[in-house]
This record gives structure tokens, C-alpha cells and sequence, in this order.
């Protein structure tokens, strides 16, 4: 439909593909709380049917360097809805997630849901918003 494939290549935009922010220090052994900040660009994106596609971003930090690579599936939940999972690729490991998306492009609910390396047992949330075309701002906080 669509409806659909505008919603999945919506959600792929949202989820991950904007403007540099910053880049702290990645996860330690520790629990304590970190915040990952960056801006992923949409590179490519694919649908797989009429209702789900994939993503591949780069993600850099508030002075344009490549800190990453992240790669998201989404799926449509409803004609104006969808699911989104993604993988981030920096420093450290994988940290992987969920988030929901609408069709105008608003994600919410996103939530840490574990990774590899430094980022196992991970949880904690994911904000996105868009910056500009084909670009969104990423805040992660997690802790381990």
C-alpha cells in the first residue's frame, strides 16, 4: 500500500538521520548513566514489501567526524504507525533498540534493549527529531 511504504520510509528517515551534536564517552563497566549524542544521515534505505524496509546511516558528532554506523528494520503497525529496531554501531559494541514512529515522522517510546561489548545489559531510552532532510538528532541515555 501506499500508505504503508510512505509510513516505513518515513520511520526510517525519523529513526535515525539528522544534524552533529556530540559524542560522549562510551559505556564502562560501571552502571552509571551515559548520554550519547549525534546526528545520523540516512545513506540508504530499501523496502523488503509493501509494509517493512531497512536503513543504513552514518552517525557523526557535533564536529561532522563519523563516530558510527547504525542500520534499522522497520515495520508499519497500522496505515499510520510503525515499528521501528535498530542497531548502533560505535566504540564499545552494538547498542540496540526500539521506537515507535507515526506517519508525520514523531518517534516515541524508543527504548534501549540491550548490545555487545561495552554496552551488554544495556537499558534506557532513545530520543529522535528530525534535522533536516534525511537527518535526525539522536539522544541516548543508558546505563549498564
Amino acid at each position: 500500500m501506499k500508505l504503508r511504504t510512505s509510513l516505513a520510509a518515513s520511520g526510517a528517515i525519523v529513526a535515525l538521520g539528522g544534524t552533529a551534536l556530540a559524542l560522549p564517552a562510551v559505556a564502562s563497566a560501571s552502571s552509571a548513566t551515559h548520554t550519547l549524542k549525534f546526528t545520523a544521515e540516512t545513506n540508504k534505505q530499501v523496502m523488503f514489501t509493501n509494509a517493512s524496509g531497512g536503513s543504513q546511516e552514518t552517525d557523526v558528532n557535533a564536529k561532522g567526524k563519523v563516530i558510527g554506523f547504525d542500520v534499522l528494520y522497520f515495520a508499519a503497525t497500522s496505515p499510520t504507525a510503525g515499528n521501528i529496531n535498530v542497531a548502533f554501531d560505535t566504540t564499545g559494541g552494538l547498542l540496540y533498540g526500539t521506537a515507535n514512529v507515526t506517519k508525520s515522522g514523531k518517534v516515541t517510546n524508543g527504548k534501549v534493549t540491550g548490545g555487545t561489548g561495552s554496552f551488554a545489559g544495556a537499558t534506557g531510552t532513545i530520543k529522535a527529531k528530525s534535522a533536516g532532510k534525511n537527518r535526525e538528532a539522536i539522544t541516548i541515555t543508558y546505563s549498564t
